[in-house]
């Protein structure tokens, strides 16, 4: 007998794609980062010393912006990275923010509500 293969929503695929887009093609102000700590302060908007959801969701945003041609708020299939898998379904802005704050979450072990150095190294649980 053959076990069905989970696959996630394509929201969540491409979600995910961009998340791994963003933390490998990192905007030019980022690939001076030396350490985690400098990369938290890049991402750390209002220089507290740490990283809340939102400079997270801003900060990894950029590659959603980039593709989103129209400036609709929604990638449609004609702005998304190709894949071999054919069509891919729109993602909004608001699906992509909420994929990132379901990893934020799991990356804030402490769960105050902000990423420190410690925790922004580590990957999510």
């Amino acid at each position: 007998m053959r076990l069905p293969t989970f696959r996630p929503p394509a929201f969540a695929r491409l979600s995910s794609a961009l998340l791994a887009l963003a933390l490998c093609a990192l905007p030019a102000s980022a690939q001076e980062v030396a350490s985690t700590g400098d990369y938290l302060a890049r991402m750390d908007a209002d220089r507290d010393g740490r990283v809340s959801l939102l400079e997270y969701q801003d900060w990894l945003s950029y590659a959603f912006d980039a593709m989103d041609a129209n400036r609709d708020g929604v990638l449609d299939a004609s702005e998304q990275p190709a894949s071999g898998r054919g069509a891919r379904a729109p993602l909004t802005r608001e699906a992509h923010r909420k994929t990132l704050a379901e990893r934020f979450a799991r990356q804030d072990r402490n769960r105050d509500g902000f990423l420190d150095a410690r925790e922004l190294a580590s990957p999510p649980q």
